[in-house]
Parts: structure tokens; C-alpha cells; sequence
């Protein structure tokens, strides 16, 4: 199967810093892939370097098996790629459909939507189908974002990217400072989304929540992938190995 996106020999530095030392990423169709690795390894990098963020200093993105530039963050979301942050990037006092088509709004036809008048109501519509096909369950549709649980409104960015994205969506740290029901409902929304055709990439550090929801896992070190693992093969002990260095020779040709 031919990589949706890839990442070749990747390097960023910052100042004295080298972020990347030749990393290299692959993420395939309708697959949750797990990025991890210890602090400092590289991962935020990688993910704003694919998400056209950051501008690597040297090594090759490609797309669909062509070599691509991202130059800036909208060149990716052209090419069907979001990003949901650990911020959220949510706006409190706005309900859920609102934050789904926040900087994207629907205008009204004619001279109305020429005015700028906004069609809330088809926007309204069309949340509420997105919320129910990735099974996100708001009590108020229209009760601003700010009153809702952390695990809702995780879910509402999780969906506001999907909404948009056609082919991947980065993900980092979806479930942290989250309880136990709540991270149990945002990995189905997870799960949802890849059965819906679209790669997940997961950064996250919580190992077990990693085995249980992705497919593969790809693990940096020192600005490298050092291995790349499926999950049904491995075990937490054998994620932390790779991530410390305690085991070797994990690469595997994804």
C-alpha cells in the first residue's frame, strides 16, 4: 500500500538546537498511527513540520507519493490535512456549530450573505450530522463551548477537524487532563474517524491508551525514528525500551 504521507530524512533546527536529525514518518490510509517518544524527542516538531507549521531545513514531504512543500498551515488543510492542539484553539462563548465553522463560516444567498449575514442555521445543520456521524453527544447543541465537559469539548475539535480534513488529522495529546469515562469516549470518536477512511496520528504519552486504539506505532529518539511497531506485536515494556534506547534494532519497514 502506498503511503498517504511521509516524512524522509527530516531536519529542523532552532538556533544551536537540532530538533530533527533525519527523521522520517510514514502514515498510511484509514490507519491510527501512535507518535511517541520521550520529552525532547522530536515529536511536536515532526507534527508542525507535516501540518506546514514549521519549514524543515532539510528532507522531503510527500503526499500521495509526490514530494510536496508545505509551506504555511493552509497548504496542508488544501491537501485534507488538520491538526487538533492540546488548546483546542475553541472559542468559550460560541456552541458547538459555531466552533465547527469557526473562520470557515456559511453566508446566506443573496443579498443577505453579500452583507456578510451569516446562515446559521444551515450551519447548525450541518454540526449537528458531523457531531452524530463521529457519535459526539452534546445535551445542548447551543450551549457555549466553555460549558461543557473537557472530554465534549475535545470532541467538538476533534470533529471541527474532521469536518475539514479528508485524509489525515494530527492529534496531540487528545485525552490528557481528561478522567477515565471521558478519555473512553474521545478514543471512540477516534475510532469513529479512521472507520470514516481518514489517518489518525496520535501523539500522545500514555502507553496503554496507545495499544488500545492505534495500529502502528512509530517511536522517536533524539530527533530520529528509532522503531516502528504494530501494536498487536508489542507491549508497554517493549514502546518504553524503544523510547529509552533499552531496546535496539526495533526498525521495522512500515
Amino acid at each position: 500500500m502506498q503511503p498517504l504521507l511521509e516524512g524522509r530524512g527530516l531536519v529542523k533546527h532552532f538556533g544551536q538546537v537540532q530538533a530533527l536529525r533525519g527523521a522520517d514518518f510514514t502514515v498510511f490510509p484509514a490507519e491510527v498511527v501512535a507518535l511517541i517518544g520521550d520529552n525532547g524527542a522530536g515529536k511536536s516538531t515532526l507534527t508542525k513540520v507535516l501540518a506546514g507549521t514549521e519549514q524543515p531545513d532539510e528532507g522531503e514531504i510527500r503526499f500521495e507519493g509526490r514530494p510536496v512543500t508545505l509551506e504555511r498551515p493552509t497548504v496542508a488543510q488544501d491537501l485534507g490535512i488538520e491538526t487538533v492542539y492540546q488548546d483546542l484553539a475553541l472559542a468559550p462563548d460560541l456552541d458547538g456549530a459555531a466552533n465547527l465553522f469557526l473562520g470557515r463560516e456559511l453566508l446566506r444567498r443573496g443579498l443577505a450573505g453579500r452583507l456578510g449575514a451569516l446562515d446559521k442555521a444551515e450551519m447548525r445543520r450541518r454540526a449537528i450530522e458531523a457531531f452524530a456521524r463521529l457519535g459526539v453527544e452534546l445535551q445542548d447543541i447551543d450551549a457555549p463551548i466553555g460549558t461543557l465537559s473537557g472530554g465534549q469539548r475535545q470532541s467538538v475539535a476533534i470533529a471541527r477537524a474532521v469536518a475539514w480534513a479528508d485524509k489525515v488529522v494530527f492529534m496531540d495529546e487528545p485525552t490528557a487532563a481528561l478522567g477515565v469515562l471521558q478519555r473512553g469516549r474521545v478514543l471512540d470518536v477516534i475510532r469513529r474517524v479512521r472507520d470514516n477512511g481518514i489517518a489518525i496520528v496520535l501523539i500522545s504519552h500514555n502507553m496503554p491508551e496507545v495499544l488500545s486504539v492505534a495500529d502502528r506505532v512509530e517511536v522517536l529518539r533524539l530527533g530520529r525514528r528509532v522503531a516502528t511497531l504494530t501494536t498487536t506485536d508489542t507491549t508497554v515494556e517493549n514502546l518504553v525500551g524503544a523510547m529509552t534506547g533499552a531496546l535496539d534494532n526495533a526498525e521495522t519497514t512500515p
